[in-house]
């Protein structure tokens, strides 16, 4: 299972994230986020990574000319789109992306299931917010292009084990307070996601 450890803010938590296992970093590019990043802050990090880490941006509500600008000069190498944006937004990136599903009912999971996409439960505000996905919803579906998100913990990724989930993203539940990190539970999270 892929695991992405989301709301990097500092060099410290990246590092430690990577070499405990972590597939991919999120930075996020929202503004009202306190996990918000500026990107030319993001990229000082970037620029000191190793190769084969994905780096993915998080985006809402925001143009796809900016969405193209800031991954091309910061070396984001996936959009992560955190809203309903139209086709022609799609069509004008000039990235790879991956669309967040924002789930209020059982049918929000069959949307773009040809893709592999990012599943969370729906909440006013954006991301960070520990709210999960009513489990049983995904008992009769193919999750193998299903990344799951929202309210994950180490103490509870063994709910989801016989899934098949693609992979997980979280950010709240390896915190030690909002942006920042905690290495023990960033290090709980990734063992358990591996055995999982």
């Amino acid at each position: 299972m892929k695991i992405k450890i989301c709301g990097i803010t500092n060099l410290q938590d990246a590092m430690d994230a990577v070499n405990l296992g972590a597939d991919a970093l999120g930075f996020v590019f929202y503004d009202p986020s306190p996990r918000f990043i500026k990107p030319s802050e993001a990229k000082k990090i970037i620029d000191k990574l190793p190769p084969f880490v994905e780096r993915v941006g998080l985006f809402v509500n925001c143009s796809s000319e900016f969405v193209n600008q800031v991954c091309l000069e910061n070396k984001i190498s996936l959009a992560q789109i955190h809203f309903e944006a139209d086709e022609k937004f799609y069509k004008e990136l000039k990235i790879k992306y991956i669309k967040v599903i924002r789930v209020k009912k059982l049918e929000d999971l069959l949307k773009d299931s040809d893709e592999i996409r990012i599943i969370d439960a729906f909440v006013e505000a954006y991301g960070g917010m520990g709210k999960r996905v009513n489990l049983d919803w995904f008992k009769n579906i193919d999750c193998s292009k299903i990344i799951l998100a929202g309210g994950l913990d180490s103490q509870n990724l063994i709910e989801i084990k016989n899934f098949n989930f693609y992979g997980v993203d979280v950010s709240s539940g390896v915190e030690e307070s909002k942006g920042k990190k905690s290495y023990q539970k960033m290090q709980n999270f990734i063992k358990e996601a591996k055995n999982a």
